[in-house]
């Protein structure tokens, strides 16, 4: 029995790093497509190209942090046991994340400003929405071809 109980957690834990694993490779490919979107998107000159990708990946990593920060603040609340005081905290940490938000773009525009102009910032804004609604109807038809099955 206990041979049966070692085994099963094994295979176990053999299991969630195999999916670890291929969720990691999947967000590395994604970040890999979406790179080339925007590359190609932008067309940089090889200087462009240099000076943008590290202020880019910053803000990305910014923009996780934050994004990780509000989902552990939110994770565990029972909205429906606040109180007045709990709830008043919350609404103000929310805002305060949402200001280190727009904190963070504004300078991640005013870098960006350096490096290209206005007209690619704005063209950027447009690749990564258009790169989210390329992986939407990506996923969408993925998601059909398996109902079909």
């Amino acid at each position: 029995m206990k041979k049966h109980i070692i085994t099963l957690l094994v295979l176990v834990f053999s299991f969630s790093a195999i999916a670890q694993k291929d969720k990691i490779k999947q967000h590395e490919k994604l970040k890999a497509l979406k790179v080339a979107h925007i590359t190609e998107q932008l067309d940089f000159s090889s200087k462009e190209a240099e000076a943008f990708w590290p202020v880019y990946n910053d803000f990305e990593e910014q923009k996780n942090k934050l994004r990780e920060a509000s989902d552990i603040k939110r994770k565990d609340i029972d909205v429906t046991k606040l109180t007045n005081k709990e709830a008043e905290t919350l609404i103000k940490d929310m805002q305060d994340l949402e200001d280190a938000r727009v904190k963070s773009y504004k300078i991640y525009v005013d870098k960006l400003s350096k490096i290209i102009s206005y007209k690619k910032i704005v063209l950027l804004f447009n690749a990564e929405r258009s790169f989210k609604r390329k992986m939407i109807e990506e996923f969408r038809g993925r998601h059909k071809d398996n109902k079909k099955d």
